[in-house]
């Protein structure tokens, strides 16, 4: 009989997964009402793609004199462009443009990813099939946030269920970044990148506990191995066929996790049979992804001069380049809506770079030597991997990067700060733990309300006119009305702050408890707790 170790690792895992799929989803719903349609970056080539695609067409076709892959859009998606008549011009309001299926649009789009890989948009594509319009638009967006949010919920639940996990609700308390849950309530492949990059960068190195025979059980997941199995093989495989560079991402991903861990716990996975089934399907996802992109045409062609900066440039011009606008990346990645015309106030970033840089110095400074590898690798690697991929491909693409590419390696330095934080060289700063997450879910929850008044007041009355107006005169209004929606995003903003709070002071309870009945000094397995655990 299993021995009732959840009250010393976590506690019931199940409410831990729907208390973070619940305020994830709402979150992303929120966002997906807050903006136009077509008003987050290369939405209208996406969403369109999704549409035709679940209408049956696949990839599309080429027309000549047409640069990009057209694909055919069903009655009631008709695309004028004048849809988009506001990008761009922040002091315009969203009230200019025309509905998608108005009669003087075309039956048909022009897409850049129209040889993308198929099955993101097979999964958020489906509402178009019974809704039209701008309502198929926004049911595609609520789809989109919830599958996220099931991937964030994964990645919450593994992260929780060892019982020295006191840091991790501060790690992924940043997920709630309103940039983040921002692209999970979008058409945009973008969003289940960042979810399923973070669900793997939680329960990979959970999954790879389980086969650390230096670790006694009571410091391993309460998670059965083959649902760790499961979170594992699902995220890989969706994060490498999100977009062209997700096996790229994946080797990132699972490398830094391998380090992180150390070289016992990887051979020991590689060397149990009962893990090339789930080995064999990540595989497969990647060997899809590779051959997909290769053959379909999605790599990008040729870029003409005008198309970006340094085309034709070689790579030490373009690896420098992004090196040195990297802090305009990372603004970009925390705070730059819409098409680049919805930036926040520059002061508003300190609600959220305060957090960040207390919880990276103190896994700089409070963690044991292979702590420090990590968290230094994982630095490297957010800040080196875009410039050496972009490098590689200015000659080609020019520099195409922007910040909002780089939010998985980000969230992957918060994500492995709280995990290097909770292992027992952490213990030095334990004791700040509950008190630091709830300050920083807070600062979080405010600058998450204050990005989302802001890209409000955009759309609404545009930017340039005073916030009052949004009240007297308002243009432009979401569904349900923006006083409802912000009303909304407030309350949750307060259960979430809470939920963290939560879930880092029962972790923190849980912890210091076990260590009084089972000291770290001499915790000794017991074999049948060990064999209920990891079979």
């Amino acid at each position: 009989m299993k021995q009732p170790i959840g009250k010393v690792t976590g506690g019931n895992s199940r409410s831990t997964f729907w208390v973070a799929f619940l305020i994830l989803a709402a979150l992303s719903t929120l966002w997906s009402l807050a903006s136009p349609i077509f008003s987050v970056p290369d939405e209208n080539a996406h969403a369109t793609k999704a549409i035709a695609q679940v209408h049956g067409q696949v990839i599309g076709y080429h027309v000549p004199g047409i640069k990009h892959t057209v694909v055919d859009l069903p009655e009631g998606y008709s695309y004028a462009p004048h849809i988009l008549c506001f990008a761009y011009h922040p002091d315009q309001p969203a009230n200019c443009g025309v509905e998608l299926g108005d009669a003087g649009g075309t039956d048909w789009f022009n897409t850049w990813v129209g040889a993308y890989n198929p099955l993101y948009y097979y999964a958020v594509g489906w509402p178009s099939l019974i809704l039209d319009g701008a309502a198929g638009i926004y049911g595609m967006r609520i789809a989109s946030g919830l599958l996220a949010a099931v991937f964030i919920a994964w990645g919450v639940q593994a992260a929780v269920s060892v019982r020295r996990s006191r840091w991790m609700p501060l790690g992924l308390a940043f997920v709630a970044a309103p940039m983040v849950v921002y692209f999970f309530g979008s058409v945009n492949p973008n969003g289940i990148e960042i979810a399923s990059a973070v669900a793997l960068w939680t329960a990979l190195p959970r999954l790879l506990e389980h086969f650390d025979s230096r670790k006694v059980v009571a410091d391993v997941s309460v998670l059965p191995r083959w649902y760790l199995w499961m979170i594992v093989a699902i995220a890989s495989v969706t994060l490498a066929t999100a977009r062209a560079t997700g096996p790229l991402w994946l080797i990132v991903v699972v490398g830094i996790c391998f380090i992180a861990t150390g070289w016992s716990p990887v051979k020991s996975l590689f060397s149990t049979a009962r893990s090339y089934v789930p080995l064999g399907v990540v595989a497969a996802g990647g060997i899809f992804s590779i051959v997909w992109t290769l053959s379909g045409g999605s790599l990008s062609s040729q870029a003409d001069k005008s198309d970006a900066p340094l085309v034709g440039a070689p790579f030490v011009q373009g690896f420098v380049h992004v090196l040195r606008t990297t802090p305009g990346f990372i603004q970009q990645a925390i705070g730059y809506f819409g098409w680049f015309d919805a930036p926040l106030p520059t002061a508003a970033y300190w609600l959220f770079v305060i957090p960040l840089g207390i919880l990276v110095v103190l896994a700089f400074t409070a963690s044991r030597r292979r702590g420090l590898v990590t968290i230094a690798v994982m630095v490297a690697a957010a800040i080196f991997v875009p410039a050496l991929v972009q490098g590689y491909s200015v000659s080609q693409t020019g520099i195409i990067w922007q910040g909002r590419y780089g939010l998985f390696l980000y969230l992957g330095v918060t994500v492995l700060a709280a995990w290097v934080l909770s292992t027992k060289g952490g213990s030095r700063v334990a004791f700040l733990s509950t008190r630091l997450t709830w300050i920083s879910a807070g600062m979080i929850a405010c600058y998450g309300l204050l990005a989302f008044v802001v890209v409000m007041w955009r759309y609404v009355v545009g930017s340039g006119s005073p916030i009052s107006e949004m009240w007297k005169n308002p243009a432009w209004q979401p569904p349900l009305g923006w006083p409802t929606l912000v009303a909304l995003y407030a309350l949750v903003s307060i259960v979430f702050v809470v939920g963290a709070g939560w879930m880092a002071s029962r972790a923190a309870r849980l912890e210091d408890a076990a260590d009084l009945v089972e000291p770290s000094t001499g915790a000794v397995p017991d074999p049948s707790r060990e064999s209920s655990l990891r079979g």
